[in-house]
């Protein structure tokens, strides 16, 4: 299979990248990194989560975010909404686009979210309702599809099943997430024939943690099987809460210097997406996890 000619990257630094994140960042500084993102030439932009602050502190004020953004025509701003009273809050601070999100994995589900996998299922059938009455679009998560933390091992017809069930109910997209990093390129490409054997390829996305540092590699088979859509997270935000000291999401600008390297259009601008990632690490105090930043960075 060739590779695409174009590749939709969904950044989701602002929402998957700061949520774990222990300092509190204000509204105005959320509100700069999106505006920021966008002036990066991203078309998708992840930019917050309507859940219930107790659990994900980091997420509060995600109203407050889209009301201060600039909304630039033509680039979606979504929001991550798991049930009816998220998608509510998300709809009234104006989202056009929601995210739900299942497991592939039934012992990370119950720790996850305290319920089975086909009972987190069935919550967003109030949402995906909602949605369609209101003309919302909902794309959907599925975690754990290369390796649990708690089982191990994940059988590739479990992911195609869940991510089955997300497409049935509507979700014009499904993002296979590799939520602990451990997939290697030859389970990738097994990962995505198993799936597209019930889900077209044009509907599935993929999103890869970098902790064992196979996350490029990854994205390069996923390539090789025809995916065009891939999560990433500037300066490399958000740790894998998993595995102590291990790196989370990969870094926007590695895959963007992947998909440059390969000449597959991605509309984003290199420089302007380093100093973006430069600006939220300053101001998190901490390293910006991406190599290609911190080459460029290094030569000045």
């Amino acid at each position: 299979m060739s590779l695409p000619q174009s590749v939709r990257l969904v950044e989701v630094g602002p929402r998957d990248g700061l949520q774990n994140e222990k300092q509190p960042i204000s509204v105005a500084d959320k509100v700069r990194l999106v505006d920021d993102l966008t002036a990066a030439g991203l078309s998708y932009i992840e930019v917050g989560s309507f859940v219930s602050p107790k659990w994900v502190p980091q997420m509060a004020g995600s109203a407050e975010v889209f009301a201060g953004i600039q909304h630039k025509p033509g680039v979606t701003y979504a929001a991550l909404a798991p049930n009816l009273k998220g998608f509510e809050a998300a709809l009234a601070a104006g989202v056009k686009e929601v995210a739900v999100f299942a497991a592939a994995s039934e012992a990370f589900s119950q720790k996850n979210i305290n319920c089975s996998i086909k009972e987190s299922l069935e919550r967003f059938v109030p949402v995906m309702d909602a949605a369609r009455e209101h003309g919302i679009r909902v794309r959907g998560y599925v975690s754990c599809v290369l390796g649990c933390p708690y089982q191990g091992e994940v059988d590739l017809q479990q992911v195609a099943a869940v991510a089955a069930e997300l497409d049935a109910m509507g979700c014009y997209e499904v993002s296979l997430g590799d939520t602990i990093g451990v997939g290697t390129a030859g389970q990738t490409r097994r990962l995505f024939e198993t799936v597209a054997a019930k889900v077209p390829r044009e509907r599935l996305a993929g999103h890869f943690h970098d902790t064992y540092g196979q996350a490029l590699a990854n994205i390069y088979a996923s390539l090789l099987e025809g995916i065009a859509v891939f999560d990433s997270s500037v300066a490399g935000l958000g740790g894998c809460p998993y595995a102590k000291g291990a790196t989370g999401n990969v870094a926007s600008e590695d895959v963007l210097y992947l998909l440059d390297g390969l000449g597959i259009h991605s509309g984003i601008a290199m420089d302007a997406l380093i100093a973006a990632g430069q600006r939220i690490c300053a101001l998190l105090d901490k390293p910006n996890g991406s190599r290609v930043a911190r080459a460029r960075l290094a030569r000045g």
